[in-house]
Formats: structure tokens, C-alpha cells, sequence
């Protein structure tokens, strides 16, 4: 087993998406990009310009979804990762989306997020008493459902890591990958 999935949506963070994605195929894995639907989505670059106190959003690359939310057997993958952008906020909302990330908190596989996805685990029930980091926008979306806010570049909580944003990929993305990899030589 060596298959992780990657959740995205249109407005998907590009280097949020595509750090993870290119680094999993590093270390031999297959990422699989997962979406509402199997089709195109045009990603975006997000950035607090200076002297800006809101985000500054710019059209990004494009990505092909591999699969659709209600196509993914979470059974057959090894890992998740819920990437940023404004993209959860609404595929939050995806009853399919739901199932698969309660299997990954359940199971206790390898899961990571940065930025706004942890939007998601938070919508689905899975934060309560879990310590993430994310962008301080979302630090009411996660105390509300139950999680603890960390604002740190690298939080490790069992089995799921987090940061808040992509400046911070080069701090956590790893860890993440070390557990992707232990899960793989376990399974083996």
C-alpha cells in the first residue's frame, strides 16, 4: 500500500497542493488527488502583500482530480492530506469528504494539514482535544469544534501533523512522511 490521497477543490492553495504532492512521489509513494468530482480545478497563490491585513489571491496552476469523493475507498490509502486555500471551506460540506477523513482519524493513519484544511477534520468531528496549527483565521473554526490551537510551524499530535501555512512545509511535510513510511514497512 502506497497510494495517499490529497484533498483539493477549486481555490486549492498551489504550493500547499503541489509541495506534498511532488515530495510524496520522493519517497515512492503514489498521491492521489481526490475532489468533489474527477475534473480539472484551477488552484491559487495566497499572500498577505505587506502592508495588506487581509489575503491577496492570484490564480495558480491547474490540477487533475484522480478521483471523486464518492469513488475513494479510504481502505486502499495509506494517508491524507488536507491542503489549504479557500477550497475547504466549501467542500467541508461534502457528506463523501466526511466519511473518508473520519476513516483516517479512526484508523489512526498518517494525516496532515495545512492552513484552512483543517477545515475539514474540524467539520467532520475529529479535532476535539487534538492540538494542530493552522492560520489564525482558523483558529475559531478549530476551538470551536473542540481542538486546541498551537501557532508553531510544526505540530505533531499521534498521528497528525500540521502547519500554518506553506512557508512552513519545509518543517512539517517531513515528519509526516517518516510516519507515511513506517505505516508502509509495518503493512509490508
Amino acid at each position: 500500500m502506497n497510494k495517499v490521497l490529497i484533498v483539493v477543490g477549486d481555490a486549492t492553495e498551489t504550493v500547499d497542493t503541489l509541495y506534498p504532492y511532488y515530495r510524496l512521489q520522493e519517497d515512492d509513494f503514489v498521491p492521489v488527488v481526490a475532489a468533489p468530482i474527477k475534473r480539472l480545478y484551477q488552484m491559487v497563490m495566497h499572500e498577505v502583500k505587506p502592508g495588506w491585513t487581509i489575503t491577496k489571491e492570484w490564480e495558480g496552476y491547474t490540477i487533475e482530480a484522480d478521483i471523486a469523493f464518492k469513488d475513494v475507498k479510504p481502505q486502499d490509502y495509506l494517508g491524507i492530506f488536507f491542503s489549504g486555500g479557500r477550497a475547504p471551506e466549501y467542500i467541508r460540506y461534502d457528506e463523501d469528504l466526511m466519511h473518508i477523513t473520519r476513516h483516517f482519524f479512526e484508523a489512526k493513519k498518517p494525516i496532515a494539514s495545512v492552513c484552512h484544511g483543517v477545515e475539514i477534520p474540524a467539520r467532520a468531528g475529529c479535532v476535539k482535544g487534538r492540538r494542530m496549527a493552522t492560520v489564525e483565521k482558523c483558529k475559531f473554526d478549530l476551538e470551536l469544534c473542540g481542538g486546541i490551537f498551537v501557532d508553531e510551524p510544526c505540530v505533531v499530535d499521534g498521528n497528525l501533523v500540521s502547519g500554518r501555512t506553506y512557508h512552513d512545509h519545509g518543517q512539517y511535510i517531513g515528519k509526516w512522511i517518516k510516519m507515511l513510511i513506517e505505516a508502509r514497512d509495518a503493512a509490508k
